[in-house]
């Protein structure tokens, strides 16, 4: 049975509500964000949960603190701030600091790409990606729906910083079922032309891009890549040999470090000499406002758009004609 959907702020919450009941090294900071279940955290276990209030700064700050005391902490704000308004902050306190102290720290975001769609950009997040991976000890961590947000949360109590980048729309199911270690999952196919890899809403968008190639004759997979730091290279390098095209989807800028500079990094490593087409964000912000499929056709991310562009790729590696 498919699990009905939730915000996947939810999923994650609930998990470390259910887990702070029994394992008391757990604490929660929140930059005056909050939502139902950080209500019932509040009441069930106030000693340990702090609103430092509209303080990305002091958040990070305050978390370090907590966790060289030996707490397990979960930092939340909205991805944007939580990523950027304190970035010297995770730099310093965080990340040289766990270098030479043990430390758990999960920086939990919410709001990636574009889910904050009437909000403009200054609420959305189209850089996190990339600005999370300049740092050495950050692991990012990009789920695509509730159910793999929630597994997420077993990956953070060991030591070292993480950074979950978390949707703030709720979303269909894609993938029932533990991640494993592989640090990416299957969504469609065994083998064809076209290799598909996605990471957080853009795997939805992978999926009805795959359908609509396969109406017109080119056989796709998908790959959700939800481990975008310690994912299994040779598993996934394996996947992408003898393509016609290798394609990445990404909420984020094109060329600036994302996703596309992870497939980039591994094809040169895995001299993996297929055509590779990067999709995502134009780097430049946009002012308009709409729903997330109109914000996606004006960048050139909705399904029509990423199809004509692969078609015209494989034709191109094929030396098809239309």
């Amino acid at each position: 049975m498919t699990s009905k959907p939730l915000a996947m702020r939810d999923a994650f919450l609930t998990r470390l509500l259910g887990r702070m009941d029994s394992d008391p090294s757990l604490f929660l900071v929140t930059a005056d964000f909050g939502s139902p279940v950080i209500d019932a955290i509040r009441s069930r276990h106030g000693s340990r949960f702090i609103n430092v209030g509209i303080a990305e700064q002091g958040l990070i700050n305050v978390s370090a603190g907590l966790a060289l005391e030996g707490f397990n902490v979960f930092a939340y704000a909205i991805a944007p701030f939580i990523t950027m308004r304190c970035f010297e902050q995770t730099r310093v306190n965080l990340c040289l600091l766990s270098q030479v102290r043990p430390m758990s720290v999960s920086l939990v975001g919410v709001g990636a790409g574009y889910s904050y769609v009437v909000s403009g950009p200054t609420h959305q997040c189209y850089e996190d990606i990339s600005i999370m991976r300049t740092l050495p000890n950050v692991r990012v961590l990009s789920p695509s729906d509730h159910v793999s947000a929630g597994d997420l949360f077993e990956l953070c109590h060991e030591p070292g910083i993480r950074y979950l980048r978390l949707d703030a729309q709720v979303l269909p199911v894609l993938a029932e079922g533990h991640l494993d270690g592989t640090g990416l999952r299957r969504l469609h196919g065994e083998a064809g032309r076209v290799a598909l890899v996605s990471t957080g809403f853009m795997s939805h968008t992978a999926i009805a891009v795959a359908r609509g190639l396969e109406e017109r004759g080119i056989s796709c997979t998908v790959d959700d890549l939800w481990d975008l730091s310690r994912f299994d290279q040779d598993h996934l390098a394996a996947h992408l040999r003898d393509r016609d095209v290798i394609v990445s989807l990404e909420e984020g800028f094109t060329g600036r470090g994302g996703l596309d500079a992870v497939m980039q990094g591994l094809l040169r490593e895995r001299a993996i000499a297929s055509p590779y087409l990067p999709m995502g964000v134009p780097p430049a912000y946009g002012f308009e406002l709409g729903s997330r499929a109109e914000l996606h056709r004006e960048a050139g991310l909705d399904d029509e758009s990423c199809i004509r562009a692969i078609v015209s790729a494989v034709m191109e590696k094929t030396g098809a004609t239309r």
